[in-house]
């Protein structure tokens, strides 16, 4: 019963943007209601934050850009969103001109609540300055949380010699729709801003909230710690995930799941080995009883059930080989296509759990930024040790042991760990980008493949420089005249 109403649930979710899509919009910042939302005391503002969005649209770009996916005949020519084989393309154009696309109008409207709650909440009624001080917080922390990834989809990669010169995105703090102009900062402004926003917002948050879904001292210092590892500022984001560790919130759970128990046969996320390649994997709750996530943000992704259009490659499949193949991640990879029919193409695999991706905050990609900060810092038993730890949740002990004392190899074995944790999750996109200005992985080059159903390469889309960042919509840049687009 849960797989159907997951299932129609998402299909629900197709037919309604579908419809957006080709609705006419008049504002990029248009927001329901327009206007000036009303609020007055300091509870309002509270209320404000518990009815912001934490589930967000879905198939978001970032999942069809990793390098780890492939796309199979006939499925390939079969895949039912233009703009999804655009991006697996590497297009330089994704949307139509009159599109709103989720990743730029999801995050503004959110943008106009926090924007709001950061203006407003000092000056309200009835409540304590520390609680309009926490709650200003949590508004500049969900703030942040925007921006870093609006600049991870229309600013250039963080290069330190060049951030204050590359195009960025617009710096937007009012929460008002009736002004029709802004200009594009640099990269360098962006981080700057998103920085500043932390750091006064750590200030002044509480180890401890009432749920993850709500903004703690931790997740802050995640988030600001995440920043830095972006910027390839890896001494500066280690101290802050030092500091994310050490304020764990105390009044819920923080715990990686052991995978060899949840994933066991018939166990609580019930796989079954003869039905769950035909069926799904429904997997941890969403919802913030979801023990990995520390500051909750989801999306739900049609590529994890219905969609049969990427599945992880064979390169991709062969890092999750062991001496003892117990990584039970492989069970969330099906040889079915969505309905039962075999794969054709050999050596690939379709995802088939979990449906839900959390862009927040998780202890996973926490304990792998730790890992990779401290391996690039020299610390090299740190960093085994962290990436043990994840290791061992998801497999048999003696395959999860990581034997390697050079520094540079281990950085990028962590950066393979990344690619087995978060395949199909849209993780690896903005790895791919921020690795591009690293001189570790100047040797990389990312490319799309369509096999045929016998294996045989049908198209190659390599990735180019320029689609490190995606074109800024056009909706966007009409009510912005003057503005240069990303090339």
């Amino acid at each position: 019963m849960k797989n159907i109403n997951i299932k129609a649930c998402l299909l629900a979710i197709v037919a309604s943007v579908i419809l957006l899509n080709v609705a006419c919009k008049k504002s990029f910042l248009e927001v329901d209601p327009r206007g000036k939302l009303i609020a007055k005391n300091t509870d309002d503002y509270n209320l404000l934050l518990n009815n912001a969005s934490y589930f967000i649209n879905f198939d978001y770009p970032q999942i069809v850009l990793g390098d780890e996916i492939v796309s199979v005949e006939p499925y390939y020519s079969n895949i039912w969103s233009p703009e999804a084989k655009l991006l697996f393309q590497y297009a330089d154009n994704i949307y139509l001109s009159t599109a709103n696309p989720a990743e730029s109008a999801e995050f503004l409207k959110m943008l106009y609540s926090y924007n709001k709650i950061i203006n407003e909440v000092m000056d309200s009624e009835g409540g304590t300055e520390q609680q309009k001080l926490s709650l200003h917080a949590e508004a500049l922390t969900n703030r942040a949380w925007i921006y870093l990834y609006l600049i991870n989809y229309y600013g250039q990669p963080y290069n330190a010699n060049t951030a204050d010169k590359d195009l960025g995105y617009f710096i937007i703090t009012e929460s008002d729709v009736t002004v029709d102009h802004f200009e594009r900062s640099s990269v360098q402004k962006v981080y700057d801003f998103i920085i500043n926003d932390l750091t006064t917002a750590i200030m002044h948050l509480p180890e401890s909230k009432g749920s993850r879904m709500r903004v703690s001292k931790s997740a802050a210092e995640a988030l600001l710690g995440k920043t830095y590892w972006f910027m390839g500022k890896y001494d500066l984001a280690l101290v802050q995930f030092e500091n994310a560790f050490e304020h764990m919130p105390k009044n819920y759970t923080l715990a990686l799941f052991d995978y060899k128990s949840m994933l066991a046969e018939n166990g609580e996320w019930g796989y079954d080995s003869q039905l769950s390649p035909m069926q799904d994997i429904v997997g941890p709750d969403n919802e913030p009883r979801n023990q990995e996530v520390l500051f909750y943000k989801s999306i739900l992704s049609s590529y994890s059930y219905f969609d049969n259009s990427f599945v992880l490659s064979k390169e991709t499949l062969d890092l999750f080989k062991t001496p003892n193949n117990s990584d039970e991640r492989l069970k969330l990879y099906s040889d079915l296509m969505s309905g039962g029919d075999p794969i054709g193409t050999p050596g690939v695999k379709r995802k088939i759990g979990f449906p839900y991706i959390h862009i927040g905050i998780t202890l996973p990609d926490l304990f792998l930024m730790r890992a990779e900060c401290r391996a690039r810092t020299g610390d090299v038993n740190g960093a085994t040790e962290d990436l043990e730890t994840l290791r061992k949740s998801r497999m048999k002990e003696d395959d999860a042991m990581v034997h390697i004392t050079d520094q540079v190899a281990l950085t990028k074995y962590i950066i393979e760990e990344r690619i087995r944790e978060f395949a199909l999750q849209g993780y690896r996109w903005f790895d791919m980008r921020r690795l591009s200005v690293d001189p570790l992985f100047s040797d990389q080059k990312h490319v799309h493949q369509v096999l045929s159903e016998s294996g045989d390469l049908v198209h190659t889309f390599p990735l180019r420089p320029e689609r490190l960042t995606l074109r800024i919509p056009d909706i966007v840049m009409d009510a912005n005249p003057g503005t240069v687009n990303n090339p």
